[in-house]
């Protein structure tokens, strides 16, 4: 059974895509538990326990090679009314960065 070019091309898609979803599925699972991880460490609560990605891109490691670059937001509170926003930043499946908003202690 001979496969035309155009059933090749949407099999590849769809293969890529799920290779896509699984790869960001499980960075935002360590992305949450480095956010847990740094709360606790900060003594501030993570709220409704959800991480959301905001924005991705292509960018090259030290090394030159190519990688997505993820940045990752939730909100957090010090004092349990007020909510405050913060940031983590991936490099394929490296913390970049992790920021959290000026907030009251």
């Amino acid at each position: 059974m001979a496969y035309q070019l155009e059933e090749l091309f949407w099999f590849g898609a769809i293969v890529l895509g799920l290779l896509y979803w699984w790869s960001a599925k499980g960075v935002k699972e360590i992305a949450v538990n480095v956010i847990k991880l740094h709360c606790k460490k900060m003594d501030v609560q993570l709220l409704d326990e959800s991480v959301v990605l905001r924005r991705y891109w292509f960018k090259r490691n030290v090394v030159g090679k190519l990688q997505v670059w993820r940045s990752f937001h939730f909100e957090f509170t010090s004092t349990g009314v007020d909510r405050f926003s913060g940031r983590v930043i991936f490099l394929g499946k490296k913390v970049l960065d992790l920021q959290l908003e000026p907030h009251r202690i």
